[in-house]
């Protein structure tokens, strides 16, 4: 009789892990995941939706079983041992791969099912409920977990593989390998109140913009970092007069005439062109970036990740059209902007795209 067919890689039973099968349970493993990627017991809880003694518990049971130390105390939170660390990082590759068999199972019955994990740079959160919104009406039977933040804690969560996608202004500089997809554009404009003395005017000189004063993103906002290089770039300083943490904040603050703001056009989605701010006509301006669909190189994306990217692509033209209804005057920008290719992702982009 002709060997069974085994795959490459294939573990026999002599060699299965015995001793976890006997002593420890899924359960148990995904409250020490939990608790592991949270550093807290109390939040691993919450999450769970489960007693904080229900998890020290299991915690305990599972250590037992191991006859190690899962944890140590720093402060008020926890911190993984080093054996901690190992069997993190296992546990977060068995649930990967348990994850991807229950899409792939729903997939064969012809369902959509399974969790997204989107990690989102704050400017974001305009444009992409919209488009999840969409996405979840086409696959009613997918959830989604939406972690909005700045640049800086995106990049974080990047390196610390918290999700599946994460949505950017623009790709990580810092050497860290990942496949990067542009989507969408994402213009920067120069806002103003509306009873502003420039408003109106064509094609304003850029050193006169640095004579009025300028509210700026909080360090780590990747808007803040686009407008500084581009003051830089001309030689120019602006006259900085103060930084805030929110774009909703630096509307208001506009509003109020404390000074002019820099901000992503699809911060004002909502309220369109004609709202509380006007867009001033400035050389050099509009800006023109991109989104970016980013994860690290390497990574298999599971089968909800992979949908849900190539949905975003797809939703480009749209994004596009949409960007020139709220600025017209920004349309020949848009066109000349306008990618002449899409990469899809069953084929490889560049490790540093966007940059």
């Amino acid at each position: 009789m002709p060997p069974p067919f085994r795959e490459p890689g294939y573990t026999p039973p002599s060699a299965m892990p015995d001793y976890l099968i006997r002593y420890a349970t899924l359960r148990q493993l995904q409250i020490f995941e939990a608790s592991a990627r949270l550093c807290s017991f109390s939040r691993a809880a919450e999450e769970l939706f489960v007693t904080q003694p229900t998890v020290s518990m299991q915690i305990k049971k599972l250590s037992d079983a191991l006859g190690l130390p899962l944890f140590e105390q720093v402060g008020r939170n926890v911190r993984p041992t080093e054996i901690g660390n190992e069997l993190y990082q296992s546990c977060r590759k068995i649930f990967a791969n348990l994850a991807n068999l229950e899409m792939k199972i729903s997939d064969h019955k012809g369902l959509k099912r399974g969790r997204l994990r989107l990690g989102v740079v704050t400017t974001a959160k305009y444009f992409v409920p919209e488009i999840l919104g969409e996405f979840c009406r086409l696959y009613p039977g997918i959830d989604v977990a939406l972690k909005v933040s700045n640049r800086d804690r995106i990049i974080e969560r990047l390196n610390a593989y918290e999700d599946d996608l994460y949505i950017m202004g623009q790709a990580p500089e810092d050497g860290l390998e990942i496949e990067s997809y542009p989507f969408a554009p994402n213009p920067l404009v120069l806002m103003a109140p509306r009873d502003h003395p420039l408003v109106g005017e064509k094609n304003i000189p850029l050193k006169r913009i640095v004579e009025e004063p300028l509210i700026l993103r909080e360090p780590g906002s990747g808007i803040r970092d686009t407008t500084q290089r581009m003051f830089e770039s001309h030689g120019l300083r602006p006259k900085v007069r103060m930084e805030l943490g929110s774009n909703e904040a630096i509307k208001h603050a506009v509003v109020g005439g404390l000074g002019v703001a820099i901000l992503s056009l699809h911060t004002l989605s909502l309220e369109g062109p004609n709202g509380a701010v006007a867009l001033l006509d400035v050389e050099n301006f509009p800006i023109m970036r991109q989104w970016y669909l980013v994860y690290p190189k390497g990574k298999e994306l599971s089968l909800v990740a992979e949908t849900f990217l190539q949905f975003s692509l797809d939703v480009e033209p749209r994004m596009r059209e949409k960007m020139k209804s709220l600025w017209p005057e920004m349309s020949a920008a848009l066109s000349a902007a306008e990618p002449s290719g899409k990469v899809l992702p069953k084929q490889k982009a560049s490790s540093q795209t966007g940059q």
